[in-house]
């Protein structure tokens, strides 16, 4: 992932904290500006327009994401260890990181996702999937539906934890992905 300014991490980073307590019209520029610690006309530096900010954004979060989803896997380790460290990497990082996935649940359903980004189901997922299938792995179903089932429980699983108020421990976790590998696996 390439590196970026300080300023506009920042601003990064004020944006989602916005989103998060007012969503995306609670967020104007000047409000992003001011709660990031940079003059007004900075924040214009980096993005012509609300809507570039709010899409960069999505693709800086994104590729954030794909750099864990790579990192996940790993060489020599079995196809079933990489799913079960990409589902716990990304389970994590929401967790964690919970503005990041309150901004994609929002993203995802509103007007600044225009062209509903097609390459969302696309990218090294995506080819795992289908590496998966080709070798026997996984059922051969389409990569498309084996990413929803995947990314949906990661998404239904962190808003457990983050907004249901019910604890998860390890132990749970690993029931939750073993459920899931036993429904896509072939073996």
């Amino acid at each position: 992932m390439e590196s970026i300014s300080d300023k506009k991490k920042a601003i990064f980073e004020s944006t989602l904290e916005l989103i998060k307590e007012h969503g995306f019209h609670g967020a104007p520029m000047s409000l992003v500006a001011k709660n990031a610690g940079v003059a007004a006309g900075t924040i214009y530096h980096y993005f012509e327009s609300k809507e570039q900010l709010i899409c960069e954004l999505y693709t800086y979060n994104r590729s954030r994401v794909v750099e864990i989803v790579n990192m996940a896997m790993k060489e020599g380790s079995s196809y079933k260890e990489n799913f079960f460290k990409i589902w716990s990497n990304l389970y994590e990082f929401y967790v964690q990181k919970p503005n990041v996935f309150i901004f994609f649940e929002q993203f995802v359903n509103s007007p600044y996702n225009a062209d509903k980004y097609p390459n969302h189901f696309r990218g090294q997922l995506y080819n795992f999937f289908v590496e998966g299938i080709k070798n026997g792995q996984i059922k051969a179903v389409k990569p498309e539906i084996l990413l929803a089932l995947t990314l949906g429980s990661i998404n239904s699983t962190a808003k457990l934890n983050l907004f249901g108020n019910i604890p998860l421990d390890k132990t749970d976790l690993q029931q939750i992905v073993e459920i899931l590998w036993h429904g896509i696996a072939m073996r």
